[in-house]
């Protein structure tokens, strides 16, 4: 089957490559019709590493996708052929201790698409468990279903944070993850959301949703802003997003007493916190590693057009031109929230 591979640090191919395509008993076969390049795509490209995860073998990239169900296994009875869906892209060991507690995010034998060693969906067909894999209303396009992905990230930090309605919130970051957790956040019942970055073209995307309030942290600090924005009160939740280790010095003077910060962002260092600052206030640390159970409420909140997405997708590339398209999104263009490959099959 043709991929988009990535051979090693730097260099990608389109080529055939020998993918799993055995149909399970539980599984489903998929073609794809749309799949994002998320920034941890482009940063084993990049890079060829986040953390301990290392690419020392070919691997395919993408795993935030949608597609149309082609073939079903014989005890698949909630899925049928024709189905619209997007897939949840993590298959745990469901025996594990994690995942008989419910956290199969946490499974260490958890095997992720796109995550070394394991083969992500940047091709034209996949086969996936059904219990895994969710129905897309006919309100929801296939574009907008390769958005479930990133926007469950959001939805298990606005569950984390455990909003309460009329809370206001902070996002540090308005890359595509800071922007799906500003959207959660305001479904959650948040009444105002800020969010911070140092590039105004993202910041003027994200400050164009009612309720999302930009601040441009090369301008003015973030800090100086909280206080404006909420009276002096600070913040009721913090999200880290950024992967900044300057953001996450200043989340103790943005929050409330009693409030919460919740960590989202990667960092590539340790990170050095004032533990002291946070017990004075009570603050409660959160951190989020991907997403559990939250997938369904997810495809809800996109069909109920509590969510928009579509004016996030900055450019789409067919698959034949998948390599041009990394390179682009790998530019890292201040006005270019999300890039994807359309399948034509």
């Amino acid at each position: 089957m043709k991929a988009l591979v990535l051979e090693e640090k730097g260099r990608l191919s389109l080529r055939e490559i020998d993918l799993p395509t055995s149909l399970g008993d539980d599984d489903v076969r998929i073609d794809m019709k749309a799949v994002g390049i998320c920034g941890s795509d482009l940063h084993f490209y990049t890079h060829g590493r986040i953390g301990p995860y290392i690419v020392n073998s070919p691997m395919v990239l993408g795993h935030e996708a949608a597609g149309i169900v082609t073939e079903v296994g014989s005890n698949v009875t909630s899925l049928s052929v024709g189905d619209r869906v997007c897939m949840e892209p993590g298959i745990p060991d469901w025996t594990s201790v994690q995942s008989r507690k419910g956290l199969y995010n946490l499974d260490p034998a958890v095997h992720f698409w796109a995550t070394p060693p394991a083969h992500g969906c940047m091709c034209p067909s996949v086969v996936h468990p059904a219990n895994l894999t969710f129905k897309l209303p006919e309100a929801v396009s296939y574009m907008e279903g390769a958005f479930v992905e990133p926007l469950a990230v959001g939805v298990q930090a606005a569950d984390k944070a455990a909003i309460k309605p009329g809370m206001t919130a902070l996002v540090h970051g308005a890359g595509t993850i800071g922007i799906m957790t500003a959207f959660a956040a305001l479904a959650g019942g948040c009444s105002k959301v800020l969010i911070t970055d140092v590039q105004q073209e993202k910041l003027d995307i994200a400050g164009g949703y009612d309720g999302i309030v930009p601040i441009n942290v090369a301008h003015e600090s973030s800090v100086d802003a909280v206080l404006r924005e909420t009276d002096g009160a600070g913040i009721d939740r913090v999200f880290e997003a950024s992967g900044n280790a300057k953001a996450c010095a200043r989340m103790f003077d943005e929050v409330c007493p009693g409030g919460a910060v919740i960590m989202i962002g990667m960092h590539q260092a340790p990170v050095a916190l004032d533990i002291v600052a946070a017990q004075i206030k009570e603050i409660r640390i959160e951190t989020v590693f991907r997403y559990a159970n939250v997938f369904d409420r997810t495809v809800a909140l996109l069909a109920a057009g509590k969510i928009d997405v579509k004016p996030l997708i900055s450019k789409t590339y067919p698959f034949e031109s998948s390599i041009e398209a990394y390179d682009f999104a790998a530019q890292g263009n201040p006005d270019v929230v999300k890039v994807q490959i359309l399948f034509d099959n």
